[in-house]
């Protein structure tokens, strides 16, 4: 799927269309802002560009989420690893934060995002992480290690049903779908 600089392809846009949650105006203004980020000089060439984290850990939406790091990580496609994402990787990115994706597909990328080790289930260290990046790593709002302990039993306690010490994915997705929250605050807004 190629893009130009200045404007979509009706093609190109029905495409991405058909392949996210996003609407036509929502894959317009997308683009509008990557191509906002890229350097004069490459902006004749869009779907060649992958652009450093670093750039887009300066969005707004992106800049106060305590998991912003682990986003771009997930939602890169490149082989080097280093978080950069393409137009079509921001794309997927907005798609599965969009309010007309799916709780399989929130999820999905939710337990992604979650399993910091990436092996497939959220440990007690995945979840010690977590809690981390939720409260904060400074001394003040840190919890102590018996809270941590106490609320990672609980967590494994209510989640973990097959009792292996561990969340994996269809587990996080039983939890998921008694939280009715969760499709609402899992989104990040153009």
């Amino acid at each position: 799927m190629g893009a130009s600089s200045s404007q979509l392809s009706k093609q190109i846009l029905t495409e991405y269309q058909e392949l996210t949650y996003l609407t036509k105006q929502e894959i317009l203004l997308a683009h509008k802002r990557f191509s906002e980020m890229i350097q004069k000089e490459h902006r004749s060439n869009i779907e060649s560009v992958r652009l450093p984290k670093e750039r887009f850990l300066t969005l707004p939406e992106l800049k106060a989420n305590p998991f912003r790091h682990r986003i771009c990580h997930v939602f890169s496609t490149s082989e080097q690893a280093d978080g950069s994402m393409s137009f079509e990787d921001f794309l997927d990115m907005l798609s599965a934060f969009s309010d007309s994706a799916t709780l399989e597909v929130k999820s999905h990328y939710a337990f992604r995002i979650f399993d910091f080790d990436g092996d497939g289930a959220l440990s007690e260290t995945d979840l010690e992480t977590l809690v981390n990046h939720l409260t904060g790593e400074e001394d003040d709002s840190k919890l102590s290690n018996n809270e941590m302990r106490q609320l990672i039993v609980n967590i494994l306690e209510e989640s973990d049903i097959d009792k292996d010490g561990t969340i994996n994915h269809s587990e996080f997705q039983h939890v998921i779908s008694r939280s009715p929250d969760f499709v609402s605050s899992f989104k990040i807004i153009l």
